[in-house]
């Protein structure tokens, strides 16, 4: 995988919420829920998947500023524009 993928950028966003368990859960959402290997994650895959991750989030801390915060960080991320590889 590329150190500079989305999909690292999705991880290290999530790792300020779930440390090291960022790298399973995404991976899991994106098998889980989008049926692909979490490399060939796309920008335009990302609001799929941040349906899918709210939820489990929201479940996961009494914080709601905090899920927002989070699903803020991927939205910015989804409205980057991004190279072609």
């Amino acid at each position: 995988m590329k150190a500079n993928s989305l999909y690292k950028q999705v991880v290290d966003k999530t790792a300020v919420y779930l440390g090291p368990a960022a790298d399973l859960f995404i991976t899991r959402q994106i098998v889980g829920h989008l049926d692909m290997a979490p490399e060939k994650l796309r920008t335009q895959d990302l609001a799929e998947i941040i349906k899918w991750i709210k939820p489990a989030i929201a479940l996961l801390t009494d914080s709601p500023e905090l899920v927002d915060k989070y699903i803020d960080s991927l939205e910015k991320l989804a409205s980057q524009p991004r190279k072609a590889p």
